[in-house]
């Protein structure tokens, strides 16, 4: 656990850089795949609107590439709104579009492990979570908020440090928070060794198969509330 000094400097780190998080200089090519791929979610829902109340899935490729997310969680009504390569700021930038109107009755996030990969800090990752959340209570004040943690893929195990420092940070957070739920996928998919389970990842080793989906279901299913 985080000394209490060590807490007050990843709250004074959230101050300074949640400002400048949202508006981080990014790829050109992401930026327009991105856009594509809201507008196609948009296109479906002017075709076919989501119901309200739904619990909303949104973040990043662990939530894209879920394709039995329906089947998984069976009963409840679910909007999926990952979009694969997403990282924090890319989520607060279009939080306008992919959360807000779907005026859910819960937000599930999966989204970190970009950031990481692509050298963002545990400080900047906390900041821009607690931008996030910062948004949607603006517009949606009693919706409850669950971060599920960054996941030790074995692909990326050798950024194991910075992913558990940026897991701890927001988990802490989270303790101190109402309304925000942690999910710690980390420790679920390690072995009692410490290493990655090798058996949850698809050929890649960053991604889960259906057996990693199905350790984030038996964590997550409890934090739903009864089928509906």
């Amino acid at each position: 656990m985080f000394t209490r000094r060590a807490f007050s400097t990843f709250v004074m780190a959230a101050i300074l850089l949640s400002a400048s998080a949202a508006s981080q200089a990014q790829n050109p090519a992401l930026r327009q795949r991105f856009e594509k791929q809201v507008q196609e979610y948009e296109a479906g829902d002017r075709k076919s609107p989501p119901p309200p109340g739904a619990i909303l899935f949104a973040g990043d490729s662990q939530f894209f590439r879920w394709k039995t997310i329906h089947e998984d969680l069976a009963g409840y009504t679910l909007v999926n709104r990952g979009i694969d390569s997403f990282q924090l700021p890319d989520l607060i930038r279009y939080v306008d579009r992919l959360v807000l109107p779907y005026r859910p009755r819960l937000i599930v996030l999966h989204v970190g492990g970009n950031d990481v990969h692509n050298g963002r800090t545990p400080e900047q990752l906390l900041a821009d979570f607690q931008s996030f959340v910062a948004r949607v209570r603006t517009r949606l004040p009693d919706v409850p908020i669950v971060f599920s943690s960054i996941t030790p893929g074995p692909g990326r195990w050798d950024e194991a440090p910075q992913r558990v420092v940026a897991n701890r940070a927001i988990q802490d957070y989270i303790a101190t928070q109402p309304g925000l739920e942690f999910i710690d996928l980390w420790s679920a998919m390690l072995t009692p060794g410490g290493q990655p389970r090798e058996e949850l990842w698809v050929e890649d080793r960053v991604h889960p198969n259906h057996a990693g989906y199905l350790i984030r279901v038996g964590l997550t299913r409890p934090l739903l509330g009864p089928p509906r």
